[in-house]
């Protein structure tokens, strides 16, 4: 609610900055309904069409929400903030944290001897007119994209996935525009979606990826673009398999103006194969990311598509931050190129395939089914998040409410297996199993 905090202004562009000035502070919660606009409007002796127009301009940046009859409420995540871990209940002292959704650093290789060669050989500081993509970098990174059956011929680097993402759609589609995304997805997926004023259509996903119905649905509800993760879908750890590939591809075949963007952020951590759906439409996008794999830290990720769609993000980089540092690509490329790194990256693959497949099997052994085919993380389907996420807090486990990764679909909780050890995950399934077991009914009074 909104008593405790006064919305103030007398243009449009005042009574956002308000509004967002109490977002930040924290006297508008999440969650938090703003005034009606014809109340407001009295209130602060305009026109109801200014207040209307700051309304606009908060939902297109992704602050607020219309929630129906309920009105206008400022967004779980607004942008503004960036507090999306204020989400997550703090672990208590002594408990399990199993909510990051970040690799073991144990498992991330060192790259300190890598910094320490590229001091050596960098040779003369790069300046503006020396920047851009390392043509041996690009040629590494066909090489490796091409053995996975992605065609590379037009490729470009980014700072990320999520950057890559946001100049795809930056560069393709227009503020009110629909777009399919994953649900159960990728939270900062819908933020950014929130904060770029598209409309975010959700698109069912199981074990094998977005369901083709789900994609079907999503396309006739307008969507322009459609987001899917290729492998260690978060959270729930799908993977496209080659017969949703071939689903997918037949249900897009239709929409060839549609922009497809792939994102492969496992990449390598990844057990399953990969099955592109690269080319089913006419703009498409594949982005893979080296966060995962050699650290959250390496901020950068290789964007290939067809020529269009890759000159659009090339473009955009260039008028913005110009180029991804040559410091960054030549650290990349560095690390592709060593063997130990390799052997490193086996080891953190199979590790994090036997934590998951050893806390699904214990799951299932007290009759309950957790999802996670590859990755870091395993969903588990539940009745009631809040009783089970507070009740395996209490126990010593801190775990991810499905809320911040869902739209429309079920209740669940993510259980990021990084943290956990061996003699972890049977103590782990047990508190699970109690968590989520239906409580006895209170018997009525005499």
């Amino acid at each position: 609610m909104t008593a405790h905090y006064q919305i103030g202004g007398t243009t449009a562009a005042e009574i956002s900055a308000s509004v967002e000035a109490g977002v930040r502070t924290g006297e508008l919660p999440a969650g938090a309904g703003l005034p009606a606009v014809r109340a407001l409007a009295e209130r602060l002796g305009v026109s109801p069409g200014t207040v209307a127009k700051a309304y606009q301009g908060l939902r297109q940046r992704g602050v607020v929400e219309t929630a129906g009859r309920n009105g206008t409420r400022v967004r779980p995540t607004p942008p503004v903030t960036g507090r999306r871990a204020a989400l997550r209940l703090p672990a208590p002292p002594g408990a399990l944290d199993l909510s990051v959704g970040e690799p073991d650093p144990a498992l991330l290789p060192p790259i300190g001897p890598h910094l320490a060669a590229l001091a050596e050989t960098a040779g003369a500081p790069v300046n503006y007119r020396g920047g851009g993509l390392l043509p041996d970098l690009v040629e590494a990174a066909r090489e490796r994209l091409s053995a996975d059956g992605v065609p590379a011929d037009a490729l470009t680097v980014t700072g990320g996935a999520s950057d890559a993402i946001e100049l795809l759609l930056l560069g393709n589609l227009s503020p009110g525009d629909a777009v399919a995304i994953e649900d159960p997805g990728w939270a900062n997926t819908f933020d950014l979606v929130a904060t770029l004023g598209l409309r975010a259509v959700p698109m069912p996903v199981d074990d094998a990826g977005p369901t083709p119905a789900g994609l079907r649905a999503a396309l006739a509800a307008g969507a322009r673009a459609v987001l899917v993760t290729s492998r260690a879908q978060n959270p729930t750890g799908a993977v496209v398999t080659a017969a949703r590939a071939a689903a997918l591809r037949a249900e897009l075949a239709g929409h060839p103006d549609v922009l497809l963007v792939e994102d492969d952020h496992a990449a390598e951590l990844s057990v399953e194969p990969l099955h592109p759906l690269a080319g089913a439409t006419g703009s498409w996008a594949f982005v893979r990311s080296a966060s995962k794999p050699y650290g959250p830290d390496l901020r950068l990720a290789v964007l290939a598509g067809d020529e269009v769609t890759v000159a659009r993000v090339a473009g955009r980089l260039r008028v913005c931050s110009g180029w991804v540092s040559t410091l960054l690509q030549r650290l990349t490329l560095a690390l592709w190129r060593d063997p130990a790194v390799a052997e490193r990256i086996a080891l953190a693959r199979a590790s994090y395939t036997g934590r998951v497949t050893a806390l699904r099997a214990a799951l299932a052994e007290r009759g309950l089914t957790g999802h996670g085919r590859t990755g870091i993380n395993v969903w588990l389907p539940v009745p009631d998040e809040t009783r089970t996420v507070a009740a395996l807090r209490d126990a010593g486990y801190v775990v991810a409410p499905g809320s911040l990764f869902r739209l429309a679909s079920a209740p669940g909780i993510r259980i990021t297996v990084s943290p956990l050890a061996e003699p972890d995950i049977e103590p782990l399934a047990d508190a699970i199993a109690r968590a989520t077991a239906p409580t006895a009914p209170t018997p009525l009074s005499a």
